[in-house]
C-alpha cells in the first residue's frame, strides 16, 4: 500500500465515484477533501470463471480519512472488549474481529443501508459498520437492558433492522441459509438491493452451505457469500480442514474472487463489482484473505496452533489500519500527530461509551420468557374441511 498509485480522475470518473458517509468527527487538520483520487490495490484480485475487477480503486482523502477512523473505533472496542471481558463484565463466549475490520469497513463503502448483511458470531464490528451504537454494542456485551439486542443476544447476536444488519449467529454456518432467503425477498420485491451473507473457513465446509448457494445459482438471487478467511476455524488451520482451500473456487458453477481482506480499498472495489454483478446475474463467492490477531475466542490464547511471530509479521506488513495511516502519510493528507489526535480522540468516545454502558440496568426477571412465542399472532390456518382455525400459541 505504500507503494500506491494516486492519480487524478477525469470529472466524469469522479461523478461514479460511489458516495461515503462520514463518521462523527475527523481530527482537526485531516483532510475533508472529497477531490476524487485513484489508488492500486496492494495486490491483483484472483478470479474463478469471471473477469476480475480494475485494481486502480476511486477513492478521495474524505474516505480515506473516514475509513482510518472507522477501523480504529473498532479496533480500540474491541481491545476495551478484551478487558472488560477479563474483568468478567462479559460473560459467555466473545469473539473479537481486530485485524479483520477492512473487511467490515470496505463493504460498508460499496454499498447502501438498504443492502442486507447477516454474519456469523464475529459481529461487533459489522453492527458498528453499519450505524450501530457504541453504547448499546457495550451494553449488549455486558448483558445490559440498553444492548442492541435488550441485553438477551451478547457478544453472538448483535442485530439492528433499520439498517438491515440480521446479525449475529452461533450456528456455525447456519445463517448462510438465511442470508439467501433474504435475497430471495429482495428478487421477489424488485428491490434492487443485494445480501451480503458472510461465513468464515471454519465454515466453509458445511453441507448447508452448498445446499443453499445451489438454490441461489438456480433463482438467481442477488446474494454475494463472503467467505472471511482468516486461515483458522478455531484451532485448526485450513489446510488441515480443507482438500481445497480456494474458497473462492468452491462454487464451481458460481463465479469467485479471491480479494485482500486487509486492504481497505481492495475490499470496497470487490464489493462494489460483486453487487453490480449479482443484480444481473446472481450469486458470486468473495473470499477475503484476512488475519485476526485474537484467538478464536476470548478462551482461546490463539498461540497454540500458530506462532507469536506469525501473528507479528501480519501486523507488521499487512495491518489493514497501518496501510491507510500510511496512505494519509505519503500523499500528506494528515500528518502523524493529527492521527494520533484522532485515535486518543477515539480511546475518550470508547471510555465515554463504555461507562454509559455500566449504568443500564440488567433485565429484570420478568423478561425471562418475553420474545419466546408471540401470543394472538393473528395466522389463520385451515384444515382438510376448509374451517377456518384461528392459531393463537399459549
Amino acid at each position: 500500500m505504500a507503494a500506491a498509485i494516486l492519480r487524478r480522475l477525469s470529472p466524469a470518473a469522479a461523478q461514479r465515484a460511489p458516495p461515503r458517509l462520514l463518521p462523527p468527527t475527523l481530527a482537526r487538520g485531516v483532510s475533508d477533501s472529497t477531490e476524487p483520487l485513484t489508488v492500486e490495490t496492494s495486490v491483483p484480485f484472483t478470479s474463478h470463471i469471471v473477469d476480475p475487477p480494475s485494481r486502480d480503486v476511486s477513492t478521495t482523502p474524505r474516505e480515506l480519512a473516514a475509513a482510518f477512523r472507522d477501523m480504529a473505533l473498532m479496533r480500540r472496542a474491541e481491545i476495551a472488549a478484551d478487558s472488560l471481558y477479563k474483568a468478567k463484565l462479559i460473560r459467555g463466549f466473545c469473539h473479537l474481529y481486530d485485524g479483520q475490520e477492512a473487511v467490515a469497513v470496505g463493504m460498508e463503502a460499496a454499498i447502501t443501508r438498504r443492502d442486507a448483511i447477516i454474519t456469523a458470531y464475529r459481529d461487533h464490528c459489522l453492527y458498528l459498520a453499519r450505524g450501530g451504537d457504541l453504547v448499546a454494542a457495550f451494553a449488549e456485551l455486558m448483558g445490559r437492558v440498553d444492548g442492541c439486542s435488550r441485553g438477551k443476544g451478547g457478544s453472538m447476536h448483535f442485530y439492528k433492522k433499520d439498517a438491515n444488519f440480521y446479525g449475529g449467529h452461533g450456528i456455525v454456518g447456519a445463517q448462510v441459509p438465511l442470508g439467501c432467503g433474504l435475497a430471495f425477498a429482495q428478487r421477489y420485491r424488485k428491490e434492487g438491493t443485494v445480501t451480503f451473507d458472510l461465513y468464515g473457513d471454519g465454515a466453509a465446509n458445511q453441507g448447508q452451505l452448498f445446499e443453499a448457494l445451489n438454490m441461489a445459482a438456480l433463482w438467481k438471487l442477488p446474494v454475494i457469500l463472503v467467505c472471511e478467511n482468516n486461515h483458522y476455524g478455531m484451532g485448526t488451520a485450513e489446510w488441515k480442514a480443507s482438500k481445497s482451500p480456494a474458497y473462492y473456487k468452491r462454487g464451481d458453477y458460481v463465479p469467485g474472487l479471491k480479494v485482500d481482506g486487509m486492504d481497505f480499498l481492495a475490499v470496497k472495489q470487490a464489493c462494489k463489482f460483486a453487487k453490480e454483478h449479482v443484480l444481473e446475474n446472481g450469486p458470486i463467492i468473495l473470499e477475503m484473505d484476512t488475519y485476526r490477531y485474537h484467538g478464536h475466542s476470548m478462551s482461546d490464547p490463539g498461540s497454540t496452533y500458530r506462532t507469536r511471530d506469525e501473528i507479528a509479521g501480519i501486523r507488521q506488513e499487512r495491518d489493514p489500519i497501518e496501510r491507510v495511516r500510511k496512505l494519509l502519510l505519503t500523499h500528506d493528507l494528515a500528518t502523524a500527530q493529527e492521527l494520533k489526535d484522532m485515535e486518543k480522540e477515539i480511546r475518550k468516545e470508547v471510555d465515554t461509551a463504555i461507562a454509559k454502558a455500566k449504568e443500564s440496568p440488567m433485565p429484570d426477571t420478568s423478561e425471562l420468557f418475553k420474545n419466546v412465542y408471540v401470543n394472538d399472532c393473528g395466522l389463520e390456518s385451515f384444515g382438510v374441511d376448509r374451517k377456518v382455525v384461528r392459531t393463537v400459541l399459549p
